[in-house]
This record gives structure tokens, sequence and C-alpha cells, in this order.
């Protein structure tokens, strides 16, 4: 008998995705002509591929090799060492946790996961708080990529604000996680261990001279460098292609030629008939520009695939890139990876939690960055 109701649900569930699928693109090649919008997603798909993707690559080759030279000769302890007083105040965390939001600036979201299976990390949090590491690892992953990114596109000033932003969003998105697990599961609100005044035991060891641990350091961080580089490459590719298509419209002519980033402008559209909430909120001149925190949901390296585009257009500027910084750091593709990081920690139950306390802090990261932004402009 239940072997029978899954396979009807199946059978459901493919004749859903059959209608939705055959309709969107149905929807796309009604519009842009079914050759032309074949051609175009393989042309855009191509020239994200060479255009941007490598570029990122590039960029977290280099972040990779300099994150693993910052751990490898104690810099990252460091930082670690000066960020834990403000870890109690801010997060309702403990000193310790300031070492997570460091390794995922400099790598990915994962790395906290890592952190958080290590028992003399997690010895010195209740199990409330290690769960909401989650949201707080995940509001500044890739966040060393993202602000290369735009310093090498000329806007660091502004990825800096950016970065106060996801800041303030990852404060707000940690302490609203703590509060709906106390409030739904209070017998959580107990300490993983009772051990007190052991936070030296967490070291980096290093063995070799400086030179070879300079080399190891450099190789090894830049191929975690290219694993990430090659990891976003499906995100950016199939995420941006179709958000592209849905962002920008046909040729200058207002044909479509089969050329890579036309599109049928959608997300404007729907986006222009509340653009005062956007031009408030954002300061986003262009309803275009909301195109990139719809694609940070998913991926922030896809989203990064947007900005040369946006670049090209003339429809960018300081502002929107402190708030693409701060938004995209602090969504940075929280949609894709909280499920199998609260999955990972036995919490899977949380995922909803998880995802709305953080949707909120993204939301307040933009925020602030653009009032931060429009505050610092009066300034100087």
């Amino acid at each position: 008998m239940k072997g029978m109701k899954f396979l009807a649900k199946r059978r459901v569930e493919a004749l859903i995705f059959l209608i939705v699928f055959f309709g969107f693109f149905g929807f796309l090649g009604s519009k842009m002509g079914l050759p032309n919008m074949m051609n175009t997603i393989m042309q855009t798909a191509y020239s994200l591929l060479l255009e941007t993707v490598f570029y990122i690559m590039a960029i977290t080759v280099v972040s990779g090799a300099l994150g693993n030279l910052l751990v490898e000769f104690g810099v990252v302890r460091l930082i670690e060492v000066v960020l834990r007083p403000l870890m109690k105040p801010l997060y309702n965390l403990p000193g310790v946790a300031a070492l997570g939001g460091v390794m995922t600036f400099l790598s990915d979201n994962p790395a906290i996961i890592s952190l958080s299976k290590d028992a003399h990390f997690a010895r010195y949090f209740k199990k409330y708080q290690l769960i909401s590491l989650t949201n707080f690892g995940t509001a500044f992953g890739m966040g060393l990529v993202v602000i290369m990114f735009m310093m090498g596109k000329g806007f660091l000033p502004a990825a800096l604000v950016g970065l106060l932003g996801a800041v303030v969003g990852s404060i707000v998105s940690t302490r609203l996680m703590q509060r709906f697990i106390l409030k739904s599961n209070p017998e959580l609100n107990v300490d993983i261990s009772s051990e007190e005044g052991d936070e030296e035991k967490i070291s980096f060891k290093s063995e070799g001279s400086a030179f070879l641990r300079f080399l190891n350091a450099i190789l090894d961080g830049g191929k975690s460098g290219v694993d990430i580089g090659l990891a976003i490459i499906p995100g950016v590719l199939i995420i941006s292609t179709v958000v592209m298509m849905l962002t920008f419209g046909p040729s200058s002519d207002g044909t479509y030629t089969g050329a890579a980033y036309e599109g049928i402008a959608l997300l404007p559209f729907l986006a222009d008939k509340i653009d005062f909430v956007f031009k408030w909120l954002f300061g986003f001149e262009n309803p275009q520009l909301v195109s990139f925190p719809i694609t940070a949901l998913g991926a922030v390296g896809a989203a990064l695939g947007l900005i040369p585009r946006f670049i090209q257009e003339g429809i960018i500027d300081g502002n929107a890139i402190a708030v693409f910084t701060a938004m995209g750091m602090c969504w940075s593709g929280y949609l894709s990876t909280h499920t199998a990081m609260l999955d990972s920690l036995g919490f899977r139950s949380l995922t909803s939690k998880a995802i709305l306390a953080h949707t909120i802090g993204g939301l307040v990261a933009g925020v602030v960055a653009h009032w931060a932004y429009v505050l610092l402009s009066m300034i100087f």
C-alpha cells in the first residue's frame, strides 16, 4: 500500500515538474522565438564561463592561498583573540565563535560546520548557540572573495560599507535564530560541556621551516580555491543565465537575435511596480538591480556573475555595490546550504526557522548598507 502511494506521489510530482518546466521555457520561447532562446542560453553561459567564472576562480585561488597563509602563520588566531570580546555582547556566543566567522569569511559557509563538529570547539557552547552558528557562519561565507571581486571592479570603499551591513545583518540573523530555537526547543538551553578556561587549546600546529610552510600554505590554499571555483560553475552558468534572461531585454533595436544577455525583462517589470520599496530600502535606481539579491539567495558566486553586465549597462553605482556586498555576503546562497548544514548537526527540523531568521538578517544588511553609504556620502 505504501509503495503504491509513493509511486502515485512520484507520478504527480513528475507531472507538476513537466508542467512548470515546459510552461516556463514555453513562455520564454514564445517571447524570444525557440531558436533565439536556445542560442541565447548557450551564448550567455559561454560568455559567463569565459568572462566571469574564470575571473572569480582566479580570485578564489588567490584568496584561498592568502587565507591559508593567515592560518599557517597565526594571523587568524590573532584576529580571533582581538574579536573574542565582541562575541558575547553582539552575538550571545562564546569568544571562540570569532574563529568560525573568520574561517567562513576566508573560505565558504561549510567551514563553520567542520569547526562545530570539533569537540574542542563545541565545548564552549550551549546547544542552541551551536545550532545558531549555521546563521552566524553563513553571514560571512565567501566574504573575502566578494570583497576582492568588488575591489577588482574599482569599488573597494563601497564594499567595505557593505561589510559593515553584513555584520549588522549577521547579528540580527544569529540573535533571531537563537530566540526561535529557545522558543520552540527550550530544552536546548544546556551546556555541551561545563569545562571553562580552555580556549587556548584551540590552536593551529605547524611544522617545518618558515619557507616550506609558506610554500605549502599557498599551494594548499590555492588548491582549495580551485575547488571553490569549480563548485560555483554550475550556479553561475545555470542560475545566472536564467536570471539574466529574466532581467535584460531584447537587442538595442528591439529584436531577438540569439545573442548573449538577451531576455524578456520580467524581473524589472515586476520590480518596477513596487520600485518605491526598493528605492527607499536599498537605493536602487534601476529595477534590474533587484536580480542580484534574488540570485544571492541561491549562490553568491552566481550573483557576482551579474555585476560585469550591470557595469556594461551603466546602471550600477557605489550604493548598489555596498548593498550587493552586504546582501551577497549575508545571504551567500543560504537557501542551498542551510538544509545541509543543519542536517549535518542533526537539527534539520529547525531549517525553516534558520531560513526565516537569515532572510530577515539579509534584508537588514542591505538596508543598513544603503543608509550607511548615504550617510558617509554626505559626510565625505
